[in-house]
């Protein structure tokens, strides 16, 4: 998940500005199931703390143990996990444990993710456990090389690789400044998403307003027209004003967002559609059908909490192509 990577980045560049020497933990491989999938990761500092998880919970502390040889040493290594024989987990996991260099291409990385271009990391591994020199990972962004250990260089030895392509962080744009808005506003941003709220020149509203908002924009119709959007993207309109709906359908009747989200009843979405198509008589029905109205899933939700999960649950659904249903229905693994 590109949000956790940049998170990991940040934090690496803070507790190195710090004087604290750092080791990054990888899952690469998996037999079985698992809490969590081969790509996630954890950094770990030279003073025992911890940024992001490699599991639910059963793991950390074990890999924090084994990340005291790598720290002592600088060697990479391979460790195994295999949950069948404990608590929690029921597969095996590999992880590559390795020491993490900070360097000026730290910076390139997260000014370049900032810009919401993808990248790659791949890392080179093997099955057995241990200590070995040629394992290791290097990010990869516009055909540029940056390895997380000092100097590393992948080697012909190693036969196993595992490579993860990180997609422009998700982003959410929200227009309206209610204090729905300030519900989903949070809930959003605690998945990771980059929210941007997007008001009236008329309503008096500070970004101070919207914890967790990456930016609060005030813009004109004329101004939201001539915006760029691009695919991973989520809309949400919920401004509460029937007339602003609609000049924001009008300014958006070109846009093409993975999601595109009406708040209110299906009368007032009919309503909205039939005051847009005045105006826009032009419009596909491409445009139309890809309007989620009433926004959400059907979770019985009635507060502004209840119905930003609803929304939130339906955006995840519609960006991960799942149909929504309990997954006691369910056959086979949750994750194919």
């Amino acid at each position: 998940m590109t949000h956790e990577i940049l998170t990991l980045l940040e934090t690496a560049q803070r507790w190195h500005a710090q004087g604290k020497r750092l080791v990054l933990a990888t899952v690469v491989s998996l037999e079985g199931s698992s809490y969590r999938r081969p790509g996630v990761r954890m950094l770990i500092a030279d003073s025992n703390e911890m940024c992001g998880a490699v599991s639910g919970g059963c793991v950390e502390k074990e890999v924090l143990y084994k990340a005291q040889s790598v720290f002592s040493k600088g060697i990479p290594k391979i460790m195994s996990y295999d949950g069948r024989y404990r608590l929690g987990c029921e597969g095996i996991l590999y992880l590559l444990i390795e020491p993490f260099h900070v360097s000026e291409s730290l910076a390139i990385l997260l000014e370049s993710i900032n810009s919401r271009i993808s990248f790659n990391c791949v890392s080179y591994y093997s099955l057995s456990e241990g200590e070995d020199t040629s394992l290791g990972s290097q990010f990869i962004i516009d055909s540029v090389m940056i390895p997380v250990q000092k100097n590393y260089q992948p080697s012909e030895e190693i036969q196993l690789c595992f490579e993860q392509e990180f997609p422009p962080l998700f982003q959410l744009y929200i227009f309206g400044s209610e204090h729905d808005a300030v519900a989903l506003c949070r809930m959003a941003s605690e998945m990771g998403w980059r929210v941007t709220i997007i008001a009236a020149p008329d309503e008096a509203k500070t970004i101070d307003f919207f914890p967790g908002a990456y930016e609060l924009l005030t813009l004109t119709f004329a101004e939201i027209e001539s915006y760029s959007f691009d695919s991973d993207t989520a809309i949400v309109l919920m401004s509460h004003s029937f007339n602003k709906d609609v000049q924001y359908l009008i300014a958006l009747a070109e846009v093409k967002p993975i999601y595109f989200g009406l708040l209110g009843p299906s009368k007032r979405r009919e309503q909205l559609i039939h005051e847009f198509l005045k105006h826009k008589p032009e419009t596909t029905t491409d445009f139309l059908d890809q309007l989620y109205g009433p926004a959400g899933i059907n979770l019985g939700a009635e507060n502004a909490h209840e119905i930003s999960i609803s929304i939130i649950a339906e955006i995840l659904s519609v960006t991960r192509n799942q149909k929504p249903s309990p997954l006691r229905e369910k056959k086979g693994r949750i994750h194919e």
